[in-house]
């Protein structure tokens, strides 16, 4: 039986349905997972997402043809039924149930099992056939209880606070940034984000996402709250005079790659959090074992080590050459940091 999602130059192509799942150049019919620019690129002619991912996904690519379908609810396309089941990467991320002539295919994109109250859970969906994201998918990578993390945070933050220095976080803008204002204590002190963050702030809380005050630089009016503050931004702008306006700041990378040592002083920080927004090795494991696939396919990260350990496990295995990105740099490409409330333009794939 022929496969439901195959390779092409283009992303990932179902024969059937004849559309793409997270291309990467320009197509007529596309399925987004999640709104990150690796996956969700300007360009294409018809957009399918979640409906929870409306907000960030005009937010990031403007006016788009975007048709928007509720978490479960199944429609079919050219013989093809196709639902999308929440992922638990970020807001409105969602995985690609695609069911045709008895067989079932998930693509999940993105993915984490862990709590996180900024949007839908993980959700397990049985299938034949599970196409799996592989970003931390090594067994060194296992991620603390929340509430041990972000206490972490919050005794940094309050020590730099009464040393009289601000607290930058560098984190990706969306999803992460998020993440963590949901996480930390904003009675300690105030919050101000880079113009990058703030657009896709109220496009959470659009979708009743609950987060904290949230102020850019501009609207702070006692410069004293900028030495207080809890500071958030995209990696890009921790080198760039936007830097600069915080005085003799603290910073701080929070990601999962911080789980090895050595990253956090190649990249010159003083703190390095483990904060991610992909499964951990466990959680890569549970979610695979949850599906009851038969049959696996790896795409980004580290596809070959866990090809492999699935196939000793007894799996049919295999990997997908994509080009997701895998967390390592800044999604926004934001090569000028300012405190404009506005967003970069999205390039085109």
């Amino acid at each position: 039986m022929a496969d439901l999602v195959v390779q092409r130059p283009e992303g990932l192509y179902c024969p059937p349905g004849d559309f793409y799942i997270d291309p990467w150049r320009p197509v007529a019919r596309a399925v987004i997972t999640h709104a990150h620019s690796d996956h969700a690129r300007y360009g294409n002619g018809h957009y399918l997402a979640a409906a929870p991912a409306e907000g960030v996904l005009r937010t990031r690519l403007g006016e788009i043809d975007l048709q928007t379908l509720p978490y479960g609810e199944r429609i079919v396309h050219h013989g093809v039924t196709v639902s999308l089941h929440p992922a638990g990467h970020v807001l409105g991320s969602a995985q690609v149930r695609l069911e045709h002539r008895g067989r079932v295919w998930v693509a999940s994109g993105d993915y984490k099992v862990a709590p996180d109250p900024t949007c839908a859970p993980f959700e397990p969906v049985r299938c034949d056939v599970f196409i799996t994201e592989s970003t931390f998918g090594l067994p060194i990578y296992r991620w603390a209880p929340d509430e041990q993390l972000f206490a972490q945070i919050d005794a940094w933050w309050s020590r730099n606070l009464e040393h009289g220095r601000a607290t930058v976080v560098c984190c990706y803008s969306f999803g992460k940034a998020q993440r963590l204002l949901a996480g930390v204590d904003p009675s300690i002190g105030p919050i101000v984000v880079h113009g990058a963050v703030e657009p896709l702030n109220r496009a959470y809380r659009a979708e009743g996402v609950s987060l904290p005050e949230t102020r850019l630089v501009t609207e702070v009016a006692d410069k004293t709250d900028l030495k207080r503050a809890l500071v958030v931004c995209p990696p890009s702008a921790a080198g760039s005079p936007w830097i600069r306006r915080f005085g003799d700041a603290r910073t701080a990378f929070a990601s999962g790659w911080m789980q090895v040592r050595g990253n956090r002083r190649r990249g010159g920080y003083d703190r390095g959090f483990v904060l991610s927004d992909h499964a951990d090795w466990p959680g890569l494991m549970s979610a695979i074992e949850a599906t009851q696939a038969e049959r696996v396919i790896v795409t980004h990260g580290s596809s070959g080590a866990l090809v492999r350990y699935l196939q000793e496990c007894g799996l049919q295995a295999e990997s997908f050459e994509t080009e997701y990105g895998d967390d390592r740099i800044e999604a926004d490409t934001v090569e000028n940091a300012s405190s404009s409330s506005e967003l970069p333009p999205e390039p085109a794939a």
